[in-house]
């Protein structure tokens, strides 16, 4: 009996297995369901004394990314960083280029939101956020949905650490956006 109830036992598996096959790959293309005819604009890395911190792709369906249409920015992380010193990192970076305080409710609450988005990275971690004009953004870990953040204004300021002119790290921006010859 025992012997006739393997094939089946293995059957059922590999059934589960493969009706199983569309949710992964769907996990694992996460974002591009947003932006399905997305092609790669630019990328580059980005160091922090002499550290590599992470490496950036940007993707988008039109060559001249800009805050008018959909992209997604992905970050491979390269070392360990806690969730904390990226939402604080993120902070001071969108206070920087602002140029103005942020107050103080508003920043909490784009510090919760980012709390919810982000995780603790490690070497080969990757978040993708996609910007979504007029909406917000979307915010992917390893391909799978981590969190939507619903919020126009949240979103410009986001992206605008590594896009706006102002940025840190004006090399990388350039990379990005392929400005590079």
């Amino acid at each position: 009996m025992a012997a006739l109830l393997r094939p089946l036992r293995a059957a059922l598996v590999l059934l589960m297995l493969l009706s199983s096959l569309p949710a992964w790959a769907n996990n694992q293309t996460g974002w591009r369901e947003q932006l399905p005819q997305a092609n790669l604009i630019g990328s580059g890395d980005f160091s922090w004394f002499g550290f590599s911190v992470y490496n950036a792709k940007l993707w988008s369906p039109v060559e001249r990314v800009d805050f008018t249409q959909p992209f997604a920015l992905e970050l491979t992380y390269r070392r360990s960083i806690s969730r904390d010193t990226l939402v604080d990192t993120s902070l001071d970076e969108i206070r920087r280029i602002n140029g103005e305080p942020l107050d103080r409710e508003q920043q909490n609450a784009w510090a919760q939101q980012m709390s919810q988005a982000f995780v603790d990275v490690k070497d080969g971690t990757r978040i993708t956020g996609v910007f979504l004009p007029d909406a917000g953004c979307r915010f992917y870990v390893d391909g799978k949905l981590q969190h939507i953040i619903d919020d126009p204004e949240f979103a410009r300021a986001f992206f605008s650490i590594w896009l706006d002119p102002q940025t840190r790290s004006p090399k990388l921006r350039a990379a990005l956006l392929g400005l590079n010859p």
